[in-house]
């Protein structure tokens, strides 16, 4: 058996339905994982689903607004009902709302909204499912923060703001949890190549944005025994991409 397998082990994905979702669904899911597949748009979980039941393997789809306290508790007591456990939580769900905006421009709205999605949202759901953790004296939590958490990325004011905040809240969680067994760890992506669109033929691979893939392939790797002794570390997936490394 390998060390990177995932044999019986339940793992939730949030922001299943997206380009690092979707990916990491079928990659957790071919490591042997029982796949709880969940986002907003129940269309797009059933899809993902599909995917990987077509191969044989076990995902279900639970609709969730990961902002919404009373639906993340429902996530983590729905997926527990169906399989027994919760093993893994990656928090992916999040987005950028501004990618070209002044910062005296940000709006009120526009920061809370952010905020709200990339780093309220991995807070209830780190809640929900480390106290479900604690009983069982085990899990992994890993959240997809972004490389814009540790350097800013410019005219992303609250993008970058909410990112940093997930670092901060992996390495206190690591601290936290560590005597309940309890692995937190966070991947950096930078820009990155969604699902399904190849590398170029003619650009050597590091001096090009990774794809889905390489994001998938890290939280297999953390979600694994592969990684026992690794926990409060940010880890990007950035290649040798310039402008994932400085400000141009």
């Amino acid at each position: 058996m390998s060390k990177f397998d995932l044999d019986g082990k339940v793992c939730v994905i949030t922001g299943g339905g997206g380009s690092i979702g979707g990916q990491t669904c079928v990659e957790l899911a071919s490591g042997g994982a029982k796949v709880v597949v969940t986002g907003r748009t129940q269309e797009t979980l059933d899809a993902v689903v599909e995917e990987i039941t077509s191969e044989g393997q076990e995902a279900i789809a639970i609709v969730c607004d990961i902002t919404d306290p009373e639906q993340v508790d429902n996530l983590v007591s729905e997926t527990v009902k169906a399989f027994g456990s919760l093993d893994v939580l990656v928090n992916n769900a999040g987005g950028a709302w501004s990618r070209s905006e002044k910062a005296e421009d940000t709006s009120y709205d526009k920061w809370l909204l952010t905020v709200d999605s990339n780093l309220n949202g991995a807070f209830l759901c780190s809640m929900a499912a480390g106290k479900q953790m604690i009983k069982q004296q085990s899990g992994r939590i890993i959240n997809v923060a972004s490389t814009a958490g540790t350097k800013g990325n410019p005219y992303m004011l609250a993008y970058s703001a909410a990112k940093a905040g997930m670092i901060s809240l992996s390495n206190n969680l690591a601290f936290m949890w560590k005597g309940y067994n309890i692995y937190v760890n966070v991947i950096l992506p930078g820009a990155i190549i969604p699902r399904g669109k190849a590398l170029e033929d003619d650009v050597p691979p590091l001096e090009q944005r990774p794809g889905a893939e390489h994001v998938a392939n890290m939280i297999r790797f953390l979600a694994s025994p592969a990684s026992d002794q690794i926990t409060g570390e940010a880890i990007p997936v950035r290649a040798w991409f310039k402008s994932d490394r400085f400000w141009q």
